[in-house]
């Protein structure tokens, strides 16, 4: 099936919001490479992060949970 086929699908859309992801994954390895990466001390563990996260869905739509 070729794009013009397919209501609402488009390439230069698809390809923007690539080069956009691309650009942020590009800026933050360069933070890394200009500062290294944050002590330990300085980062919130991901089951944290989770847990906030959870939460937050859970206020919107308390069936999510």
């Amino acid at each position: 099936m070729r794009a013009a086929e397919c209501p609402g699908y488009s390439v230069r859309a698809y390809a923007a919001k690539t080069r956009e992801n691309a650009d942020q994954l590009a800026a933050v390895l360069e933070d890394i490479a200009t500062n290294g990466l944050p002590s330990v001390e300085d980062c919130t563990p991901w089951e944290e992060l989770r847990e906030t996260h959870l939460a937050r869905l859970t206020r919107q739509r308390p069936a999510v949970a």
